[in-house]
């Protein structure tokens, strides 16, 4: 039988209020994005045996069985400090992709303008080198799976750092990299490619990928050409070829300066 009382669903002898299938819902969410995280880590066996551990407790409680109980409530105790110290590699590296998360992003921003200097920096070496390169700088709109089948780095952001990844004949120097924050998360990204019928044919398969991203995403992607030495940048589809180092400046400080010049509470 069903019907309802007081804002509550009964079903036979149980009662399902609106808050319990948001509970549920958030609980849900929170493990899978857990299990995601530490998924292919050593923190899997020792979250298997804790899992273990908690049934057998619960077990003990709900048959009464007090030695058990006793006893299993000091190893979970035991085994919550030992895990705590054992996977603290781990553990950083969870609440660090919590922080970088874009909900969090929408109400704390973060001071890039280093970030955006080393680019820049970078960009302008490598023009002078005659040193081919594609940088990618994420904003709202991510890209993971680009991102996953490049080589990850998570270093952050310097203007050698870039230059050594773009030395030609290096393993890395192919394909794009990728910023984000003031993290360099990957190298060697293949991007898509432009369909647009109208682009020029005069350009090159790294002008063609930046705008193949910057059509499908909010990025932008700084661009410097190994033939002509020219800096360019590509933004929602469209692309600003033959930069001075002072215009890629201002371009991407009319960019990113709103999300980029306050920290603390986005107003």
């Amino acid at each position: 039988m069903i019907h309802f009382d007081q804002g509550a669903l009964w079903i036979g002898f149980l009662s399902i209020r609106p808050t319990d299938v948001v509970d549920v819902a958030v609980v849900s969410f929170l493990t899978y994005k857990l299990f995601g995280l530490i998924r292919g880590t050593r923190a899997v066996p020792m979250f298997i045996g804790l899992f273990l551990i908690v049934i057998v407790s619960v077990l003990a409680d709900t048959l009464r069985l007090d030695g058990l109980n006793y006893l299993v409530s000091h190893v979970r105790t035991v085994f919550l400090v030992a895990f705590v110290i054992v996977f603290q590699p781990e553990l950083r590296r969870v609440l660090t992709r919590l922080g970088e998360s874009r909900l969090l992003a929408r109400y704390f921003t973060i001071e890039r303008n280093d970030a955006v200097e080393e680019v820049v920096l970078a960009a302008s070496k490598m023009a002078a080198l005659s040193m081919g390169a594609l940088i990618v700088l994420e904003r709202e709109v991510g890209f993971r799976s680009i991102v996953e089948k490049g080589t990850a780095i998570r270093a952050k952001v310097s203007a050698d750092l870039l230059t050594t990844i773009f030395t030609p004949n290096t393993p890395l120097h192919d394909g794009a990299v990728v910023v984000r924050g003031d993290q360099i998360v990957a190298a060697a990204c293949i991007l898509p490619l432009t369909q647009n019928p109208v682009v020029e044919k005069s350009l090159g398969t790294r002008h063609r990928a930046a705008l193949g991203l910057t059509e499908e995403t909010d990025a932008v992607v700084v661009i410097v050409s190994e033939e002509t030495r020219q800096i360019s940048l590509a933004h929602r589809g469209a692309i600003e070829m033959g930069l001075t180092v002072d215009e890629l400046r201002t371009r991407l400080g009319e960019q990113f300066d709103e999300a980029w010049e306050a920290v603390g509470p986005a107003e």
